[in-house]
């Protein structure tokens, strides 16, 4: 029963996928869960996302959304966000807006302007990092929240910016940034050095090689091959627990008999596929393999 129902479930994210979506999943480094209507699953790969979800990812872990113009919402390892409010929908002047509110209740996130939308469109996107309140209409940021400080760092365009102890006020000069300690006073708006920069960046990227998933990926992990469903749905449920977004295949073997592969799906590379490998070999799948 539980594997026509993963099996179900697996169906219904495969035909949510392919319909519009103000923001969706299309790259992750497991492992990372959505929560949703107090159910936890795996995040993965061409899901949607819809309003009151949690995003969380685990340690080394890494999520990149992209929302309905193509602009890219990326999250880094240990980290939660909920989104709320998204819609894409025609505005006042009816034009096309593209609205979503992102909380980043810790970790690093970056929002980067889309440059590969379709269509065009306004956005009216609002991240809280915490204590900091951004408003962003095209831009690119980075921040972070922790248990020392909440940081919005500016990369490019302008952003209006709140906190209960200054207010609100307008950051547009690129390479700035704000802190909020979480003792004292927030410090002054200053510029960030290129280096530091990098180094943040590299917190909230899809390192080549690191095992991420991407849409169209090829290369497949093959984490359990059993002979059986009751031992097949044992490695499911343990991959799908740990942060990993395996599914179930039933696959004809020559003889006619029948086993089932339980796989992790859509790697880009087959360094991005081993990775995973090495990963999940951690859990008990000790004979995971590569596959395409």
């Amino acid at each position: 029963m539980r594997f026509g129902i993963g099996l179900m479930m697996f169906l219904g994210l495969a035909s949510a996928a392919a319909a519009a979506s103000t923001l969706t999943v299309e790259g992750v480094v497991s492992p990372a869960w959505v929560e949703r209507g107090g159910a936890r699953m795996p995040l993965a790969v061409g899901m949607q996302l819809n309003d009151r979800d949690r995003l969380v990812t685990g340690p080394g872990s890494r999520a990149l959304l992209r929302m309905a113009e193509g602009s890219a919402v990326k999250l880094g390892e240990n980290a939660a966000l909920v989104v709320d409010n998204l819609a894409d929908k025609l505005g006042a002047n009816t034009a096309r807006l593209v609205t979503a509110s992102l909380d980043v209740v810790r970790g690093a996130f970056r929002f980067t302007t889309g440059i590969l939308g379709k269509h065009a469109a306004g956005r009216d996107v609002k991240v809280r990092i915490s204590t900091v309140t951004a408003g962003i209409r095209g831009t690119d940021l980075w921040g972070k929240s922790d248990d020392q400080r909440d940081l919005v760092c500016l990369i490019e365009g302008s952003i209006s910016v709140s906190h209960a102890q200054t207010g609100e006020f307008t950051m547009a000069e690129p390479l700035s940034f704000f802190v909020a300690p979480r003792q004292g006073k927030p410090l002054p708006v200053a510029g960030v050095d290129p280096m530091q920069l990098k180094e943040w960046a590299t917190e909230t990227e899809i390192q080549a090689g690191s095992g991420g998933a991407r849409r169209g990926g090829r290369y497949q992990v093959d984490a359990s091959i059993a002979p059986d469903q009751k031992t097949a749905l044992a490695a499911y449920d343990t991959l799908r627990a740990a942060g990993y977004p395996a599914v179930v295949r039933p696959v004809k073997k020559e003889d006619g008999s029948q086993e089932y592969r339980v796989r992790i799906q859509q790697m880009p590379t087959q360094q991005d596929a081993q990775a995973t490998v090495e990963k999940i070999k951690t859990l008990g799948m000790t004979e995971a393999a590569v596959s395409k």
